[in-house]
């Protein structure tokens, strides 16, 4: 018998200055049983730290390898953004250059390892892509926190995000 998700429960006080965007959110996610903690950690994080309107998670979930972690859409459907979570290939990179204006990838991997597979692959508009990359540290402190129920306060002030978690503070 398959191992069935776990659903997780987030509501994330969120206060980005650089934004000036004040605003709770919840989120419930589905961790695929294959999904390691610092995976779902980073999913969580970037869907926080992009919140617009019209972002949500790929419809297939992490199972699907056809679409990416998150995408963002106009009121017409039209895709605007593509948001990658850990390392995609630069083959993925440049379909998602193709098919979105802009596009992000969040990873704890070295992001300059990412920038030269994207400049030796040429990727389409590879300079463009927008890499964001996360202490592992930081994501495994996050991932022993997990729950089923998840309660995250992040300011998010001159670049630097603060999330703090049951009285215990994260940076990054």
């Amino acid at each position: 018998m398959a191992q069935q998700a776990t659903m997780r429960r987030f509501e994330i006080n969120l206060a980005n200055v650089d934004k000036e965007l004040y605003e709770t959110i919840v989120l419930r996610v589905a961790q695929h049983p294959s999904e390691s903690a610092r995976y779902l950690v980073t999913r969580v994080l970037a869907r926080t730290l992009e919140h617009a309107e019209g972002l949500e998670f790929a419809k297939g979930g992490v199972s699907d390898d056809t679409e990416p972690a998150m995408v963002q859409r106009n009121l017409r459907g039209e895709l605007q953004a593509w948001f990658e979570v850990g390392s995609p290939t630069p083959d993925r990179l440049h379909k998602a250059t193709k098919a979105a204006r802009r596009v992000v990838v969040y990873t704890w991997k070295s992001a300059a390892a990412l920038r030269e597979a994207i400049a030796e692959r040429g990727v389409h508009k590879g300079e463009a892509i927008e890499i964001v990359e996360l202490a592992p540290e930081l994501l495994d402190g996050v991932a022993a926190t997990l729950d089923r129920n998840n309660k995250w306060d992040i300011s998010v002030t001159g670049g630097v995000i603060y999330l703090t978690i049951n009285d215990q503070l994260f940076t990054a």
